[in-house]
């Protein structure tokens, strides 16, 4: 079965479901609470969730995924295929139509040209684009006429679907982002925090790590939707104060990310105000481990490449040690229960690109304090701490405040005892860690500490643009603005091959097999990343709240144009 066979039938039908409604506005005001708050409503200069999917409310692309993982046309007329002439026979281009009428929020027309515009913005060389594994293999954008917009690749690209397609690869309006290009990119605050979009809301005030208020689009597309006239989108707190607001309080009508243990879900859900939802997909747990040395003493660019390898995670056995000595049955018991399952993967889905190593599911304490022995990390003194040429085995792990993740913490850091390590904890506002802001110290990206545990995922169900993110130079440093998706700045050659050879690849088997290679080189075979639980998505709604379609493979807020009030 060749990807082209997967084009032919790319653009499927997208109905939803009726929605009882009068007219635009006629619902009121629907309350958002991501405990995570924004902190900047541009995709394109943050990898955080909570950044892209608030921003998904008012900035879209040209296709985007369902709940089924299909993929469905937005701004686009449709989906362009082999088939329909979309998409050409070399596979070396891929052209889109835009919908004809289509207005930005200020009333102008979206035309090719934003289209265009959106693609220099994020492939410039000092912008930083936290989203350029999108666009790998772009050689050309050109506007053919003002409705439609041809992408070039430099060789065959059997997944075309890169640019432009997803939450995290929406449209930007050219004439509002023309001065902000490259280096001057975070510098647009005004359009940073409040991007004209085509979506069904726009932004009335912002104020980031906060709160968000927004209003119904007059612009928007479909005259008859949104129901809601406004949006009020409240960040920060907790996971459980957000549960709370939803289920028992019903305060909120719309909660995302409920990081909580089932049990108390379960019984927030016993107030009657609203239930969870939840959704497996590829959303995976895991620690990060840093290839860079992250010594404060050193430069911030050579913090950040691996020009100074890491003094003690640059070791194959450490890091294999780490992995094994974690009990991922239990993390997944005592944090997600049923919302959960143990994983060794990067990418655990779909099934054709889940690797079926499962290497790192018994924790084995014994072999851990081999390994560590065998490459020369002793407790010479006695002091229960390893340490080798006078450097102590002694680790700072950091992620975000959440209370499943602190319970996360506290194990691991027990187990990494009971063989040596030494580990300091550390855990940072999640509006900060995952914020993106080049000029805080305590960003996800910049990775000043040695390990790290958070869960990302990919939109669709093609990992090739989130495989691509572990090319070599991808890295976030100074340079470009702190943006980047190599996080723990992995670094090999070989790996890089396999990139290009996933984005030629048409046969859906082969593309599976690279991919699963890929997987196991950053997990398994190096253990740069650790995996440790493939998440459920797992987040509640008011029961007053109707047309909620929980979406693993987009943004959750997808659909909120079909939203409504119920009795």
């Amino acid at each position: 079965m060749m990807l082209r066979t997967l084009m032919l039938g790319a653009a499927a039908s997208f109905v939803m479901a009726p929605m009882a409604m009068a007219e635009r506005g006629s619902d009121g005001t629907v309350n958002i609470i991501y405990w995570q708050a924004p902190s900047i409503l541009n995709p394109f200069l943050s990898g955080g969730t909570k950044d892209v999917e608030s921003a998904s409310l008012v900035i879209e692309p040209l296709a985007r995924y369902n709940e089924t993982g299909a993929m469905v046309p937005f701004l686009a007329e449709e989906v362009p295929t082999v088939a329909n002439g979309g998409v050409s026979e070399d596979l070396k281009s891929i052209t889109w139509k835009l919908k004809a009428g289509l207005l930005w929020s200020d009333g102008t027309p979206v035309t090719s040209a934003d289209v265009k515009f959106t693609a220099e913005y994020c492939m410039h060389p000092e912008g930083g684009c936290a989203q350029l594994a999108f666009f790998d293999g772009v050689e050309n954008v050109e506007a053919i006429d003002d409705l439609t917009v041809k992408v070039s690749f430099a060789e065959a690209k059997p997944n075309p679907y890169g640019p432009f397609v997803g939450g995290q690869s929406p449209i930007i309006q050219a004439a509002q982002f023309a001065d902000c290009l490259g280096a001057k990119a975070p510098e647009c605050t005004d359009a940073n925090f409040k991007p004209i979009g085509t979506g069904p809301f726009v932004v009335d005030d912002f104020r980031p790590n906060d709160v968000i208020q927004m209003s119904a689009n007059p612009n928007y597309r479909d005259p008859a939707k949104p129901a809601f006239a406004k949006v009020n989108f409240k960040g920060g707190g907790d996971a459980n104060g957000a549960g709370r607001s939803v289920l028992e309080t019903g305060e909120f009508d719309y909660a995302w990310n409920l990081q909580l243990a089932p049990d108390v879900i379960a019984k927030m859900e016993e107030a009657g105000k609203g239930k969870a939802i939840a959704g497996f997909g590829p959303l995976v747990e895991r620690l990060e481990m840093n290839m860079t040395n992250p010594s404060p003493d050193l430069p911030a660019e050579t913090r950040s490449t691996v020009a100074e390898p890491h003094p003690i995670l640059s070791d194959a056995a450490v890091r294999e040690a780490l992995s094994i000595s974690i009990d991922r049955a239990l993390l997944t018991e005592v944090g997600y229960g049923k919302a959960g399952t143990p994983t060794c993967n990067l990418v655990p889905a779909p099934a054709i690109y889940a690797s079926d190593n499962t290497s790192c599911l018994t924790q084995d304490l014994d072999k851990a304090k081999a390994l560590l022995e065998g490459a020369g990390w002793v407790d010479s003194d006695g002091d229960g701490v390893r340490e080798k040429d006078g450097m102590k085995l002694s680790l700072l792990y950091q992620t975000s405040t959440n209370a499943v993740r602190q319970d996360f913490q506290a194990l691991i850091k027990d187990w990494w005892s009971q063989i040596g390590v030494e580990t300091e904890l550390r855990n940072l506002d999640a509006s900060v860690f995952f914020g993106g802001d080049p000029g805080s110290p305590d960003t996800f990206q910049k990775f000043y500490a040695d390990v790290e545990m958070y869960a990302n995922t990919f939109n669709g169900t093609d990992p090739q643009q989130y495989l691509a993110a572990y090319r070599c130079g991808n890295e976030p440093k100074p340079s470009s603005q702190w943006q980047g998706e190599n996080i723990n700045r992995f670094c090999d050659p070989a790996y890089d091959e396999l990139i290009d050879e996933l984005g030629r690849t048409g046969d859906i088997d082969k593309r599976g097999e690279i991919a699963r290679k890929m997987n196991d080189m950053v997990t398994k075979d190096t253990n740069t990343i650790i995996p440790l639980v493939n998440r459920a998505r797992v987040s509640a709604h008011a029961n007053s709240l109707g047309g909620v379609v929980l979406n693993v493979w987009d943004s959750e807020l997808w659909n909120i144009a079909d939203w409504h009030r119920v009795d």
